[in-house]
Formats: structure tokens, sequence, C-alpha cells
């Protein structure tokens, strides 16, 4: 059940080893970079294979939103099949070979609906029209051209009950009823629903039932610190595949008998991570192979002709991150995506039968990744001996001493920051920052331990970790502790708040971008699908009545008088996780104390800013922001002249 360092060319001290990374290369600073060109939508993105293999899809601007473009590959003619003008869209799939269905919300709601396309762009259907509903996709059926398997909270807006939709007319019938405590389904290949995954709010339970006219059978309850992650079956339906943590602090992966609740072979472990990636073939019916995460994405294979496909994209494609994106039915016609840390890498396709290999596109083929600066994985050790991991950005040509510096929490918080592209910390390295991101304690995928160790420590220790960062970046000579900053979304916001509050000395400018400000407040205005997962909560962050004291020291809002450091406040209006409220509260006390507070509110967001205007506001405000307080560098926008 699922719970909701060196540098690589170290030889000696840090500083002596970024001084001669840098050195070596002898290059000039990088060339100011326009901050659209980080944030601006792709030209083409989200590239996907129908289960035929005919034909390709991908995700497109029209009107300034992506929206889903469809191609028949050998031809030339591409059809836009939706038309959305609102909000980009995200997440799509291939329902059959001749049509598409996508989710949107409404302004950043998290109120996900389920739409259908012909690929003509014909025989358009909102298949779930309900207001203040929320849809989940729970399986694709991918044997069943006509079907869908959703869940939705129509009858009761705290659990989810499953659907069958018709996706060629929207009707759906109701296939599992939620007694009320159940948070997840899990199906077996043939589209059964099989397994459940409940809860009490602290204890969770794995349920069974040999097929859909049995009922389900308690299999195992455990606390939710302990993990039984149920994958899927394998295919003869029988047994289970898992990640599972009991007796152990890294999740592994084992086979699981769903009958008696023991566990079978263990089929991968890793000493350092946690593991949870399984990979298969369902058309040869056999598992592959494992990928998981350490300082990068890392495969280990059981299958040879899989292990040989990955050497032989690797070799196509050296110096990058290569992954078996999608593929047809038959897995003979596959979609590979690169990835790297300084470009959001390409799309290819790949015939297996005819060996044709050919780029469909760069996914930022404006941005020169000479230009950018490489993540570099570091360790550092906390004040009570923890191996904190985490990645070290560098603004690229500049001596790696005395920088200024921006210290980049991740949301979650239980959550881990990954080597990647990620145009944030690019943009900030090109404005002539160092920015430090830490997986702090509680960032997941370090084992049972380290995630516990986050225990009513938001504020914490959990904030000490990122306050070690610091002050391990200023003993090595990196950063000018005088230009310091934070910078964090969600969690990261809080964070950010934290910090300026309890370590008001370290930082000279923050920024918070749809943070919590108060823990009574955040724990109150939970949605109501969080609601059954209250008790868990309060064991994690705390309880706020019987710790009532913890939360009143933790919460930055009751501090306002410490805080000194500028911040600048991002918040959208329709932030299901983190209300409006979090951000007034904080600007409104610092006001009332006569700071000056900058604060941008989106009505139309919700937890971040999808809409490209948005990103643009707010990234410009923030770069303005941090150049005047950190002294970083500022490109300069010539405003066009009004008309008349």
């Amino acid at each position: 059940m699922k719970r909701t360092l060196m540098i690589l060319c170290l030889s000696g001290a840090l500083l002596t080893v970024l001084a001669g990374c840098t050195s070596q290369q002898a290059e000039e600073p990088a060339p100011l970079i326009a901050m659209e060109d980080f944030f601006r939508n792709p030209d083409q993105t989200g590239f996907q294979i129908s289960p035929d293999g005919q034909y390709l899809s991908w995700l497109q601007p029209w009107e300034s939103r992506l929206n889903v473009h469809v191609q028949k590959i050998g031809e030339d003619e591409v059809t836009r099949v939706t038309s959305s003008t609102e909000r980009d869209i995200f997440g799509y799939a291939w329902l059959n070979n001749g049509r598409i269905g996508y989710i949107q919300d409404k302004g950043g709601d998290e109120n996900w609906r389920v739409y259908a396309v012909d690929i003509d762009g014909g025989n358009f259907i909102d298949a779930t029209p309900f207001e203040g509903v929320q849809a989940r996709f729970v399986d694709q059926l991918i044997d069943d051209d006509d079907h869908v398997l959703i869940a939705l909270n129509r009858r009761n807006p705290q659990i989810h009950d499953v659907y069958k939709l018709e996706v060629n007319t929207g009707e759906m019938e109701m296939v599992a009823e939620n007694p009320g405590n159940i948070m997840g389904w899990v199906t077996d290949n043939a589209g059964d629903i099989r397994m459940a995954v409940a809860t009490d709010g602290v204890n969770q339970s794995l349920l069974h039932r040999a097929s859909e006219d049995e009922d389900f059978e308690i299999v195992v309850t455990t606390n939710f610190r302990e993990t039984i992650d149920p994958l899927f079956f394998d295919f003869d339906d029988k047994m289970l595949y898992v990640s599972s943590n009991i007796g152990r602090d890294k999740q592994a992966i084992f086979k699981y008998d769903p009958t008696t609740g023991e566990h079978g072979d263990l089929i991968f472990e890793h000493a350092e991570v946690d593991v949870a990636n399984l990979l298969r073939s369902r058309h040869r019916k056999l598992i592959t192979g494992v990928a998981y995460f350490t300082d990068r994405r890392h495969y280990h294979f059981f299958d040879e002709d899989r292990a040989e496909l990955q050497r032989n994209l690797e070799e196509r494609l050296p110096g990058y991150e290569v992954v078996y994106a999608d593929g047809s039915r038959d897995e003979r016609r596959i979609l590979v995506r690169t990835f790297s840390d300084k470009s959001l890498g390409a799309y290819y396709f790949f015939d297996r039968d005819t060996d044709e290999f050919r780029k469909l596109v760069d996914v930022s083929p404006w941005m020169d990744e000479n230009h950018l600066s490489d993540m570099r994985p570091v360790q550092y050790t906390s004040r009570d001996g923890l191996t904190i991991h985490g990645y070290l950005t560098l603004p690229k040509g500049v001596p790696a001493e005395n920088l200024p510096v921006v210290v980049n929490p991740h949301g979650g918080p239980w959550y881990r920051d990954r080597w990647g592209y990620n145009p944030e910390v690019q943009y900030l390295a090109n404005r002539g920052y160092a920015v430090l991101q830490m997986n702090f304690r509680g960032s997941t995928g370090y084992g049972r331990a380290f995630w516990e160790a986050s225990f009513k420590e938001w504020g914490g220790k959990m904030q000490d970790d990122i306050t070690d960062g610091v002050n391990w970046l200023i003993a090595e000579g990196i950063a000018d502790p005088e230009r310091v900053g934070i910078y964090g979304g969600s969690y990261g916001g809080y964070a950010t708040l934290a910090g300026v509050t309890f370590t008001p000395e370290l930082y000279a400018a923050a920024v918070d971008y749809v943070g919590v400000s108060n823990l009574f407040t955040f724990i109150e205005s939970f949605p109501p699908y969080w609601k059954p997962l209250l008790d868990m909560t309060y064991e994690m962050v705390g309880h706020p009545e019987r710790d009532k004291e913890l939360y009143e020291a933790r919460s930055p809002i009751f501090h306002v008088d410490k805080i000194q450091t500028p911040l600048l406040v991002a918040q959208g209006a329709n932030d299901p996780r983190v209300k409006q409220a979090e951000s007034d509260q904080i600007v409104e006390a610092l006001r009332a104390r006569g700071i000056d507070v900058e604060y941008m509110v989106k009505d139309n967001e919700g937890h971040g800013f999808a809409n490209e205007e948005n990103r643009f506001d707010f990234y410009r405000a923030m770069e303005r922001f941090l150049g005047k307080h950190l002294g970083g560098r500022v490109e300069e926008v010539i405003e066009e002249p009004a008309e008349g």
C-alpha cells in the first residue's frame, strides 16, 4: 500500500574541484537568454503512438494553449483534434485507434473532467459534465476499444466510485461502489477490479477478490508507515507484483500471493534507494526489468531483447538519458525520448522491423545546450549526521566562489528532486545564481527511516537540513553569505517562509510560490478527497489540538515579527491544495507591520501557474526581485509603446 556527494569530478575539496572543472572549460559567461525561452510552451511535445502503430499524436500550441494534434505516419497532413482555449491539455491518451481522451480542469481547481474526441475532430463529448466532481483514470482497458474505467467522487466528495465509461457515447455505469474507505483500485490483465487499498486514516489494508462476482476480503493490514504497493498482476492473474518495505528499510520488488498475504520471490532490490518501477512487455507477457533513481535514472534488465533495445538506442543517442516513451501494442513501432540536464530533449520514431529511425522533433530547439549549466549531484551531512543528497547547478563560465545563491527546496514534501532539465534552475543559473536543490529528510526514495525522520519536523529538522545546505555552500566558499536567497513552491513555499522566519539572518531575498503559512488553516482547508487521510497527516505533520504548541511554533504566520527578508509571494486564486488564504494571511500580517511585500495573485490559476502568460508574469517579477536584492543579471525588457 503506497505511502501517500560528491561532485562527479571530485578528487579533493569541493571548491577545488569546482574551480578545476571551471578552469578546464575556460568559458565565457553564458549570454543572457530570454525569460520566455525557458518557460514558453514547447512547439511539440507529449508524443504518443496509436495502438495499431499507424498514427502519431502530440501536443502543440493553438490559440496559445497546448492542444492535441494527429498525423498518419508517412503522410504530411496534420489534424488538430481539440480546441482548448482556456487551459493547456496536459494529460491525454489513445482510447482506441480512432479516438483520443483527455482530462482538464477549470482554472486550476483540480476537478478533472474526461473528454473524448475522434482523431478527425468529430464526436466530441464531455463525458463527465459534473460540477465539483473529480475524475481519475483507473484502467484504459486496452483489450476493449469501447470502454475505460474511471473513478468519480460524484456520489460522495470524499471517495471515488469506479464507473465503466463508453468512450463513444459517454454512457457509464457504476461497477464498484466505494464502501467509504477505499483509496485506490487495482485491475487484473483482463481489466477486472481485483484489488483495493483501504484506509481507516492510519492503518491501510490490502483487499483481494478472486473475481468481480465475489466480495473483497482483507489480505493484510499494516500501519501506513509500511508499504505494500501493488504494481500489477502477473500474466496468469494469480500472483501480484508489489513494491514492499515490510521487514526492511528500502522498498524492493517482490512477487506476492494476494490470497495468503505472503511475499514470494524477491525480484530486485537496491541498497541505497527504494525500487518501485517494474517494467513489463504486455505483448510478450514477461517482466523485462526495473528502473530506479540514485543520482540519475538507472535500469536493470532481466530480458535480453529489452536490454539490447536499450543498448541500441543509447548507441544511436550518446550523451543523453534515453527512455522508451511509448509503443504500438505489438511493441514494434516505438517512440523514444531523450533527456538531459540542459534541454527538454527530443522525440524519435523507431520501427524495429524496418530499422527506420528518425527524429520527430527537438522539444526546445530554441535553446542552445552550450549556454546552459551542468546539474551536478552533491551530498552533505546534516547537523545530526544524516547524508543529504541534492544537486548543485552553477552559472556557466563563472568561477565557483562567492556567488549569489538561490536555495530551491522542493514541494511535496514527500517527493524528491531528480537529475534532469529544470527550467527554473537553468533560468536562475543563467541569471548568475548558483542553485542548490536538496532532498531534505522526508524526501521519498531513500527508505523508510529517512522518510519517518521528517514526521512532525515541518519547520524543525527538515528546515535544519535546508539551513545546513546553505552553511555547507558558505563553508566551501561557493556562496556569498550576504547574497543568499530562497525560493520554493507548495511545501517549498512553506520552507521559504520558515527560512525567513526562523533563520532571518541567512537570507537576503525570498520567493514564496503557493506556500503554506499557517498549519492550522492549511489542515482545515484540505479538499474533501484528502479527508480520509487526515489521521495519517496528523501523525506526519502533527495534530492541530494535541500538537497545538508545535503548530504555533512552526507556523510562520505567528512569527511575522521575526521576518526581515524582502519577500515576493505568488498565489493561484483557485488552488485547492494551498488556499489563497495561506498567502493572504502572511501578506496582510507583514503589510500591517509596514513591510512592503510584492504579491501576485492569478484568478485563473490553481496550485501553480499553468497558463503561459501567467508563468511569464511570475518569472519576470521573480527575476527583477532577485536582481534587486541578490544582484543577479536582469533582462532589459523594452516595452512596446501603446497605440494612439
